[in-house]
C-alpha cells in the first residue's frame, strides 16, 4: 500500500465533498478511489467516515486524522519543492478565515501581494463575522477583531483598529450633529452585536473618560450591514475607520466628536499552536504583522 498515495485519496474525498468528485479530479474511477480509502481504514484499524448517514461526513477520529493528513501532505510538498529548487519554498494551502468586511476590503488586497511573493501557496478565504471553530472548521489561521478568549489558541497582535463615529450627511442634517458624547442619547445609534457590551461607547479627550449607554432601534451582527444602514441615513455607528474610508473620501458618510478618542479594538492573527511549526502559515503571519491595515 502506497501510504502517501491513500492519504492524498482521502483528502481529496474530504475536500471536494463525495468520492465522485475526487476521483474525477484525480483522473481515477470512483472505486479506485474508494479503495484507497478503505485499504486506509484498514492500515489505521478504524473507520475515517460515518458511513450510516446519507451525507458524506467524518468521524472525530477521521477528522483529526484529515488535519493531520493535510499537513503531512503540504510537508512533503513543500520538501519536494525545496530539493528541487535548491533553497526552502513557501508551499501548500492554508485556510485563512476573516470578518466579512476586514476580508474583503483589507485580507484580499493583501492576499494578492502575497502569493505574488509565493506563487506556490493556495489560500482559501472564508469570510464570516462570527469566530469559527478553528480546529472544527480545519482552519489554518483566522483573523479577528477585539479581544480573544478562546483557550488554547495562539493570538499574534497585528495592531489595533482605530474607531470614529460616521453618520450620513442626510441623516446629520435631519436629526442633528451631536457636538459630545452625551448627546448621543438624542440620536437613533446603531449597535454590533457582536462586540462585547456593544451598547456602550467609550469616549476619552485629555484626562477625561466618558461612558456613554446608547440606544436606538437597530442593530446587527454584521459590520456590512451597520455601513449599509449608514449609508442609508437610518443611524449613528461607531465602526473601524477601514469600515467607512472610502464613504468618507466619496463624501458619502461624515464624522462627528471628532474631538474625542475612541477605544480602538485589538486586531490579531489567531492559529493554533501546531500551525506554528507550519512554514507557509507563519510566513503569512509574519507578512500580515508587516502590512496588515488596522
Amino acid at each position: 500500500m502506497d501510504l502517501l498515495e491513500n492519504m492524498g485519496a482521502f483528502v481529496r474525498v474530504v475536500e471536494r465533498g463525495s468520492f465522485s468528485a475526487a476521483a474525477r479530479e484525480l483522473g481515477m474511477g470512483q472505486p479506485s478511489v474508494s479503495k484507497q480509502v478503505r485499504a486506509l481504514e484498514q492500515y489505521l484499524g478504524g473507520p475515517l467516515f460515518a458511513r450510516s448517514t446519507r451525507q458524506l461526513s467524518l468521524t472525530d477520529q477521521g477528522r483529526r486524522f484529515y488535519d493531520q493528513c493535510r499537513e503531512i501532505l503540504a510537508h512533503v510538498e513543500a520538501a519536494t519543492l525545496s530539493f528541487s529548487s535548491g533553497h526552502e519554498r513557501i508551499a501548500g494551502p492554508i485556510r485563512l478565515a476573516a470578518p466579512v468586511s476586514y476580508g474583503r476590503l483589507c485580507a484580499v488586497p493583501l492576499i494578492g501581494e502575497f502569493m505574488k511573493r509565493h506563487p506556490d501557496v493556495a489560500i482559501d478565504l472564508r469570510l464570516s463575522d462570527h469566530n469559527e471553530d478553528l480546529l472544527k472548521e480545519n482552519i489554518d489561521l483566522a483573523i479577528r477583531i477585539g479581544a480573544v478568549r478562546s483557550e488554547g489558541l495562539v493570538a499574534v497582535p497585528l495592531g489595533a483598529s482605530t474607531r470614529y463615529v460616521y453618520a450620513a450627511p442626510a441623516y446629520l442634517h435631519r436629526r442633528g450633529t451631536p457636538r459630545e458624547p452625551d448627546g448621543l442619547s438624542d440620536h437613533n445609534c446603531i449597535g454590533f452585536t457582536l462586540l462585547e457590551h456593544y451598547d456602550r461607547w467609550r469616549f476619552k479627550r485629555a484626562s477625561e473618560e466618558i461612558d456613554v449607554s446608547i440606544k436606538g432601534n437597530l442593530t446587527s451582527n454584521s459590520s456590512e450591514a451597520i455601513r449599509e444602514m449608514v449609508l442609508a441615513g437610518l443611524g449613528i455607528s461607531l465602526s473601524p475607520e477601514w469600515l467607512f474610508a472610502a464613504d468618507v473620501a466619496q463624501g458619502k458618510v461624515l464624522t462627528v466628536l471628532d474631538d474625542y478618542q475612541t477605544t480602538a479594538l485589538p486586531v490579531s492573527a489567531v492559529l493554533s499552536p501546531e500551525r506554528r511549526h507550519s512554514a507557509r502559515v507563519m510566513a503569512f503571519v509574519d507578512f500580515l504583522r508587516e502590512h496588515a491595515r488596522t
